[in-house]
């Protein structure tokens, strides 16, 4: 699922964890959901997502979950860059500079669900190339950037996943979870 070769970037800010190339093989996306849920909810703490490669998975994943009315405060679809900018408030001149699909991008989509989502204090937020097309020599098809606020702190990390878009994007969701449940369960 993951490209050895193009493994995680350093991390940008605490709290920073060991990057994993992928969700354990023993848990799936439902299991991953009820476990950040026990999390979120023992510190009584709420869930925002910011999604674009994803377009609502993540989002849709956690509400599945009966009584995820809890923990998980809502979810932003920002596909185009113009909705990055109106909902997460995500400076237009850094997109321009750096690209959707790129870490400042990635840090200020979390930052920007945290802040427009009042009581939330955990975020989460991806943005890549699922393909089939759109992919560049330094951002080819399966380049996803996550970033993942915790309680003020950011983290952001840089994954390629190889398959079609379908596999692109569920590899999106289970490593964005995963990430999620890793931070938390510290």
């Amino acid at each position: 699922m993951v490209n050895p070769m193009d493994s995680s970037s350093p991390m940008s800010t605490a709290p920073s964890a060991p990057s994993s190339p992928s969700a354990p093989a023993d848990l799936d996306t439902p299991e991953l959901v009820l476990t950040l849920a026990g999390l979120l909810q023992a510190r009584g703490w709420m869930l925002a997502t910011a999604e674009s490669c994803t377009g609502g998975l993540i989002g849709a994943a956690c509400t599945e979950v009966a009584g995820s009315s809890a923990w998980f405060e809502r979810g932003f679809i920002t596909y185009s860059n113009e909705a990055k900018t109106e909902l997460l408030g995500v400076d237009a001149a850094v997109i321009a500079a750096h690209g959707a699909v790129s870490e400042p991008v990635a840090r200020a989509m979390a930052t920007g669900a945290v802040a427009r989502s009042a009581p939330a204090r955990v975020a989460l937020a991806v943005t890549g190339v699922a393909g089939p097309t759109g992919g560049t020599p330094d951002k080819p098809v399966g380049t996803v950037w996550f970033g993942w606020s915790v309680d003020g702190a950011v983290r952001t990390e840089r994954r390629r996943f190889d398959g079609d878009r379908a596999t692109v994007r569920a590899a999106t969701v289970l490593h964005a979870l995963h990430t999620l449940v890793e931070l938390l369960g510290r």
